[in-house]
């Protein structure tokens, strides 16, 4: 892997130039052929192994590829990210707001390791429990807005219950979102029990960090998610580990080795000093029966 390779932003682009095309039933040698190309270079910069990329042959694939206007907008914003490893993605900068990369790359990870310290995390969030925190962080978006951003979210959660190769999920939850009150007593009660019942599958590994662990790394660190992408026939990584940081202005992507080795630490130590997943199964239970009385 190269040092001044723009590792996730290329990656990402070549990814949703790959699923155009495929979308248009069209093969590599015909798009190439669009843009008088070489099939080869094409496969580069799907693969995210392009030397050079330009703005103008972005724009030109999305025209063949018939993208709409804020799509292709996000990926010649994409085109232009700066080469390095640990990746900035501001809102409103290059990339529209409305425009999620980190879904793109959720659906490609394999194994997702999570640590979530204020609320339910994503993956297993109720219709409910999910609009009303896009409705409190969108309140000026119309309704149907808000039901296009919960189907999303709810359809992103497929990824771990899909009968052909669904993905690992293991996240630590801290106490915390338990008694965090989102939406009132009957949403929460519905969220717990699903969160319980989420956890009974073999894809999930749910574990509650309780008020009495107290702070296992000795610093407070905010929501992570570590996404791995499997291995090939080699035993090599398919894709660089990446680290996923949300933040209330944008999100952080970070690549480097000693970053991730940080997290994947971090996280071993914070799950051991969680409980385990049948006491904590208990526990979302306990919390679900006191809001639904």
């Amino acid at each position: 892997m190269s040092e001044h390779g723009s590792t996730l932003p290329r990656r990402q682009l070549g990814r949703y130039l790959r699923e155009g095309r495929m979308q248009c039933n069209m093969t590599i040698a015909e798009a190439a052929a669009l843009m008088e190309w070489s099939e080869s270079k094409l496969q580069r910069l799907e693969t995210g192994n392009a030397e050079k990329i330009r703005v103008l042959d972005i724009r030109e694939l999305c025209r063949i590829y018939d993208f709409d206007d804020e799509f292709g907008s996000a990926l010649t914003g994409l085109a232009q990210q700066a080469s390095v490893k640990s990746w900035w993605h501001e809102y409103d900068d290059l990339i529209p707001e409305g425009f999620n990369v980190y879904v793109g790359l959720e659906a490609s990870a394999r194994t997702l390791i999570s640590y979530q310290p204020e609320i339910i995390p994503g993956l297993l969030q109720t219709a409910e429990y999910a609009r009303v925190l896009i409705d409190d962080y969108w309140p000026d978006a119309a309704s149907d807005q808000l039901d296009r951003r919960v189907q999303l979210k709810t359809r992103r959660q497929s990824l771990l219950t899909r009968k052909r190769s669904p993905a690992f999920f293991d996240v630590v939850v801290h106490e915390a979102a338990l008694h965090r009150v989102v939406g009132g007593r009957r949403v929460m009660a519905a969220q717990l029990r699903r969160l319980a019942d989420m956890s009974t599958l073999p894809t999930i590994a749910v574990r509650v960090l309780p008020f009495s662990a107290g702070v296992p790394i000795g610093h407070t660190v905010g929501p992570f998610v570590i996404l791995d992408f499997g291995r090939d026939a080699g035993n090599r990584p398919v894709e660089p580990t990446v680290v996923y940081l949300e933040n209330f202005l944008g999100d952080l992507y970070l690549e480097k080795q000693a970053a991730v080795d940080r997290y994947r630490e971090a996280y071993q130590a914070i799950r051991c000093a969680a409980l385990d997943e049948t006491t904590s199964r208990d526990l979302v239970r306990r919390a679900a029966k006191e809001y639904a009385t």
